[in-house]
């Protein structure tokens, strides 16, 4: 494959964003890491209760760092990356949807949460569509915000390339990174022929909320994968970009 074949990935700066360069640079494309997220801990921890949500890596090695455990509380961690952290971290994984979204983790325990406390332990921009699914389903619900997510100062060197038709491919990892990548480009006066780029370009996105979000905004969507999964995403998106390339 040529390595002309330039892919934006927006992950936060640290191995997340190492490990994607390193899975495009495996897949032979040319990696353009712009890193639109950075993680403020806000140094909470959670509540006790019947059940406890997590929703993200992150989060759990955050309260595993802070000596934190789920204790006789039903641990519910949304996607495998945050499975497979919470184990790592010694903890017993009780449920996992099959369906890696808010949505999926409310219809998975529908059925057995009336009357329980259920606290949810995540970033500042979770989702509404898990409180208020858990709260219909009869559940006492108590949020706690792990740590915010902001856009690192200086980020925004893809918008520019995306301007001027230099990308081949994007890989859109939340609504939040689609949104500080617009905001990155508005800030540059490029906001338009930034959204003009991607559209000649492929744009993937997780899942389907991050996939609503670009196409609100004017963004052509051309790639989700079966399962919200980053590397499937990056695979994908390669995959779309570069036709021709074979394992």
């Amino acid at each position: 494959m040529n390595r002309d074949v330039r892919v934006a990935v927006f992950r936060p700066d640290d191995d997340r964003l190492a490990d994607a360069v390193e899975l495009l640079d495996s897949l032979g494309a040319s990696p353009v890491p712009d890193p639109m997220l950075e993680v403020e801990p806000t140094q909470a921890t959670p509540e006790a209760a019947e059940y406890v949500v997590l929703t993200s890596k992150t989060g759990v090695e955050l309260l595993a760092d802070a000596g934190w455990s789920p204790g006789d509380s039903t641990l519910c961690c949304i996607g495998a990356a945050t499975a497979d952290a919470a184990r790592d971290a010694g903890w017993t994984v009780d449920r996992v949807p099959e369906e890696y979204t808010s949505a999926g983790l409310v219809e998975h325990l529908r059925e057995e949460v009336a009357g329980a406390t259920v606290e949810v332990a995540r970033s500042d921009h979770g989702s509404d569509v898990l409180l208020d699914g858990l709260r219909e389903a009869g559940a006492e619900v108590h949020e706690t915000v792990l740590y915010r997510l902001v856009r690192p100062e200086g980020a925004g060197q893809s918008t520019v390339m995306a301007a001027g038709g230099e990308l081949d491919g994007v890989c859109f990892s939340s609504s939040l990174t689609v949104e500080n990548f617009l905001d990155a480009a508005a800030e540059r006066g490029v906001r338009e022929e930034a959204i003009e780029g991607l559209n000649d370009a492929v744009v993937g996105a997780i899942g389907p909320p991050t996939r609503e979000t670009a196409e609100s905004l004017g963004i052509d969507v051309d790639v989700v994968p079966d399962a919200a999964d980053f590397e499937e995403l990056v695979c994908d998106v390669v995959e779309r970009a570069a036709p021709t390339y074979h394992e």
